[in-house]
């Protein structure tokens, strides 16, 4: 969808960075995986900051495909502040001149390539990663963000409702789909040795889950696919037996902490991005269901089964202690403010 992202959602993000870009003026930023769904969140609130705050900024994007790019958001590829570049990141140009920040969010969490090629999940992490790092160096960059995954602690134990940074958990690196797991782990020791020997202060975001604008709909995403069932008339389609527990935290707020990570986390230390509102998939599929004005069905392939639910589910105390962070947008409203962007008129009579 090529539309803009709502002005309610942009003007969230601002009121709750605005203090912090000051330290910013005037400087350029590059960003890697900056045209995919945190992509897009961060490139029209760093375009509404520049804007609103006259700051000055410029930013270098590096995508597969600019002119694609271009077709899916002209409001973003005309915008003078903002270079698209092409490449892989794997093997990227690097471009001229220096950088003060740098977000490196370029691997796509997209299960399929982890489970039917994971030798290219984990070499586009990895590979990817030191190639960044490599210009990090050479353009002078003093701060740098890692999209890393909570993927990185592996399977999250029954007992276990919320998984924090101090769990020393780890992907079973000899089971398969644990690529994505095991190339952000390593992802996050080369960014942190990395900055320690050229001096810049690394940050690491381990992101859960989310919904909002922009999140695919056809991916292995379940609250993505439970809207895109829902927008079509229904049912639901739950593929298991919806014991499974997630949390989801809206894009507009995981804007925010991503901005905030950048400029002020603590180099060499790690914070969950998410929610700590745990739900099932038969419950955030009651979520979808709920903020449509007519009856959706709900289908569930499986019966439940006598045993604890899997979970995937952060603790966010340290992101609310150390940074001030925040869930301040609920699920309902968050999946309300995702379907109005997509349909308007299915929510015409809500």
């Amino acid at each position: 969808m090529n539309a803009a992202l709502p002005p309610e959602d942009l003007a969230h993000v601002l009121a709750h960075t605005r203090e912090l870009w000051g330290e910013a003026r005037g400087q350029r930023f590059f960003i890697t995986g900056g045209t995919g769904f945190f992509g897009r969140w961060l490139l029209e609130s760093f375009c509404l900051a520049n804007d609103e705050l006259q700051l000055g900024l410029r930013a270098t994007v590096l995508t597969r495909d600019p002119a694609r790019f271009a077709g899916q958001a002209p409001h973003l590829a005309a915008r003078a502040e903002l270079e698209f570049i092409g490449g892989d990141v794997r093997k990227f140009a690097y471009p001229a001149g220096t950088y003060r920040y740098m977000i490196h969010a370029a691997t796509e969490a997209s299960a399929s390539l982890n489970e039917q090629a994971p030798g290219e999940m984990l070499d586009t992490i990895v590979s990817g990663t030191r190639h960044a790092l490599g210009f990090a160096a050479q353009a002078g960059v003093q701060k740098l963000l890692l999209t890393s995954s909570g993927a990185v602690y592996g399977r999250q134990p029954a007992g276990l409702t919320h998984v924090s940074e101090d769990y020393a958990g780890a992907p079973d690196p000899l089971a398969a789909g644990s690529a994505y797991g095991v190339g952000k782990r390593e992802a996050e020791q080369m960014c942190t040795a990395h900055a320690r020997r050229h001096g810049y202060e690394a940050k690491i975001a381990r992101c859960f889950a989310f919904v909002g604008p922009h999140l695919p709909l056809d991916a292995h995403f379940a609250i993505g696919n439970f809207i895109r069932d829902a927008l079509a008339g229904g049912p639901i389609r739950i593929a298991g037996d919806g014991t499974p527990h997630r949390s989801y935290l809206y894009a507009a707020d995981l804007a925010v902490w991503l901005w905030t990570m950048l400029f002020r986390a603590p180099t060499a230390r790690t914070y969950n991005v998410g929610s700590s509102e745990s739900v099932s998939i038969r419950e955030t599929a009651a979520a979808v269901a709920g903020v449509f004005p007519s009856p959706i069905e709900i289908t569930v392939a499986q019966p439940a089964v006598s045993q604890a639910p899997s979970r995937y589910v952060p603790a966010i105390a340290r992101a609310e202690n150390e940074l001030g962070l925040r869930v301040r947008i609920p699920l309902a409203k968050a999946i309300e403010r995702t379907v109005r962007w997509l349909q308007p008129a299915a929510l015409a009579t809500h």
